[in-house]
């Protein structure tokens, strides 16, 4: 079986460009080191390979149905879902005491890597669980997560988030689903009952657990309209009983299941809340502040969405370099021989070009993950205040561009590995037609790409009186002077240098049209993620090939190919791909209106 990524890679990323290993001088660390984290991702791999890559092709060919009553699906689903449970990577992050392995932020999310690029669609269930099981760790009362975390944490209960309405797509303040509140019980948890509809529902209903907890954002009637009058409730497929064991079925009704163009094995949802006397459901934190406390959810699952199209773009990646090196087509130009043998397909300069490109993007798309879940980390654990609230103010700004960079590259990218195979990687012979489908959900997934970037240069770039954009900048400034002393990458910093200070123009730009029209100010914002989105790109390769060329300098002669393919890639990166900004910082620095006065009645 072709490999799910690169090891020396992944370990490069951990060791090298990350300090992973240094995480064990941390207290809540000392018992970690880099053995054990090695032994997790070693477990993480070899569970990928057997448990889920082995029923990706057949799990998407034989989708999940609904006979009415239960969903059917694959039984290696189920298998899968056992297995990932049984070896504690639903509760790995959390504390000893709370039935965790306290596994740091960044070494789950690289274990998970394994799980993105063997099966997308069998991951979501875990990836939405975790998600779920997160926030009922940060919002909930003691005596919710003593009926809920513990079945979460093994896998007998499955976690959901229900955002999304038939009427209501990313303008959440607009929800119709409301809560009516009951009289408290005696049990000091009053209920609530709910009542509304909720679409593309992912795992919102199947066969593998004895139950589903549904994180459910709807308005308490009577609260006002707008963000400020939605909350987060706790609404179980199955009513727990004392004892946390799954009682009599709750008023949650699956409606139908969607037929996805990817990801077929995870079930997407219609489901309703209340066709009877309404769901039974538990506020999960303050009321009025759902949405808020959903964001946490939200922002995890973005950088989740970002590692899913990292790792679908490595595997096609991976399984496009194969072929290319298996495969015999052609001679080279220079080659007037006509008996002469035919030659690989890597020797032709097209196609080193379209695997180099791949490279950049699966490569430079891992390590942007796989960093921000080391901020995440940073967050929460590092022992200087002053790093944590940096790290949480770069976080902050990185995130709408960590999920939409990847989702959307990523498409380009296995894009470009079907083309190096023809004709054959357009079949369903090979798994590049499938990961390419399954791909295309990710730049959907989370919210698409104009959300992000409104999200982006409407909030992000001002947020905390611009503390977040200046967190970018210090840290882009500070792996420029790493650059420096490198004559190799001497022009690749001058280049990155001049567009931080293109993006920097820009953006003030930007933000003074805002204050006085909005609607022109923000009508470009996807257009400004994406030069933005190849900056940070960019910077995260830089980064790369100044530690590949301080090795190098070091040991000459150790590892030289893998460090030299990793400067290689950065090159590409900086000098083919990063000048695509500048056509987006004309079209910025014009404040080009075309598409926004465009009229209804003109297309």
């Amino acid at each position: 079986m072709a490999e799910l990524l690169n090891d020396r890679d992944l370990k490069f990323l951990l060791y090298e460009f990350l300090d992973t290993a240094g995480l064990s001088s941390r207290a809540r660390y000392g018992e970690q080191s880099r053995d054990v984290f090695d032994a997790v991702l070693d477990t993480a791999c070899a569970i990928a390979q057997e448990h889920f890559a082995a029923h990706n092709a057949e799990g998407d060919a034989n989708e999940p149905e609904f006979d009415g009553t239960v969903v059917h699906m694959i039984a290696q689903t189920k298998t899968a879902w056992d297995a990932f449970a049984q070896a504690g990577f639903l509760a790995a992050h959390w504390d000893i005491e709370e039935g965790g392995l306290q596994l740091p932020e960044v070494v789950l999310r690289a274990a998970m890597a394994f799980f993105c690029s063997a099966n997308a669609a069998t991951t979501g269930y875990p990836f939405l669980t975790i998600g779920a099981a997160n926030l009922l760790r940060a919002f909930g009362t003691p005596q919710q997560k003593k009926l809920y975390l513990a079945p979460m944490g093994d896998g007998r209960y499955a976690g959901t988030m229900a955002l999304t309405e038939p009427g209501q797509g990313s303008a959440l303040g607009d929800i119709k689903t409301y809560a009516v509140a009951q009289e408290d019980d005696g049990s000091g948890s009053g209920s609530y009952r709910i009542f509304g509809q909720k679409m593309f529902i992912s795992g919102g209903d199947q066969n593998l657990t004895e139950n589903i907890v549904h994180m459910v954002l709807a308005r308490v009637k009577g609260d006002p309209q707008g963000v400020k009058g939605i909350s987060l409730f706790i609404v179980p497929k199955r009513l727990p009983n004392p004892d946390g064991s799954p009682g009599e079925r709750n008023d949650v009704a699956l409606a139908g299941l969607l037929h996805k163009m990817g990801w077929r094995n995870t079930t997407s949802t219609v489901l309703s809340f209340g066709e009877k006397q309404g769901a039974v459901g538990y506020l999960l934190g303050k009321r009025g502040s759902g949405l808020g406390h959903m964001f946490q959810m939200m922002n995890e699952a973005r950088i989740g969405v970002g590692l899913f199209g990292a790792c679908i773009a490595y595997r096609a990646y991976l399984l496009s370099l194969e072929y290319a090196r298996e495969r015999a087509q052609g001679r080279l130009p220079s080659c007037k021989d006509p008996l002469s043998p035919q030659v690989k397909l890597i020797q032709h300069a097209d196609i080193r070009r379209l695997l180099l490109a791949q490279k950049s993007i699966a490569e430079g798309a891992l390590a942007l993950c796989l960093f921000a879940s080391s901020l995440v980390e940073d967050q929460h654990s590092h022992p200087d205040s002053a790093c944590r609230t940096q790290a949480g103010h770069l976080l902050e700004f990185l995130t709408p561009i960590v999920k939409s960079w990847c989702g959307k590259q990523g498409c380009l990218s296995n894009d470009m590995a079907i083309q190096v195979l023809g004709g054959s990687g357009y079949t369903r012979d090979y798994p590049l037609e499938q990961l390419y489908r399954d791909q295309r959900l990710n730049p959907i997934h989370e919210g698409a790409e104009g959300i992000h970037g409104l999200d982006l240069l409407g909030r992000k770039v001002v947020m905390l009186d611009g503390a977040c954009y200046r967190a970018f900048r210090a840290s882009i400034a500070a792996t420029l002077a790493e650059a420096a002393p490198y004559a190799a990458l001497q022009p690749l910093q001058a280049v990155l240098e001049r567009s931080v200070a293109k993006l920097d123009e820009i953006t003030a730009g930007l933000i003074e049209l805002q204050k006085n029209d909005p609607d022109r100010g923000l009508a470009n914002a996807t257009i400004y993620l994406d030069a933005a989105g190849r900056i940070v790109a960019s910077w995260i390769w830089l980064k790369q090939a100044v530690i590949a060329s301080a090795c190098l300098v070091k040991n000459p002669g150790s590892d030289e190919a893998f460090y030299a393919g990793k400067i290689q890639a950065a090159r590409y990166y900086i000098e083919w791909e990063l000048p695509g900004a500048s056509v987006s910082f004309d079209l910025l620095a014009q404040n080009n209106a075309i598409p926004l006065d465009m009229r209804d009645e003109w297309f």
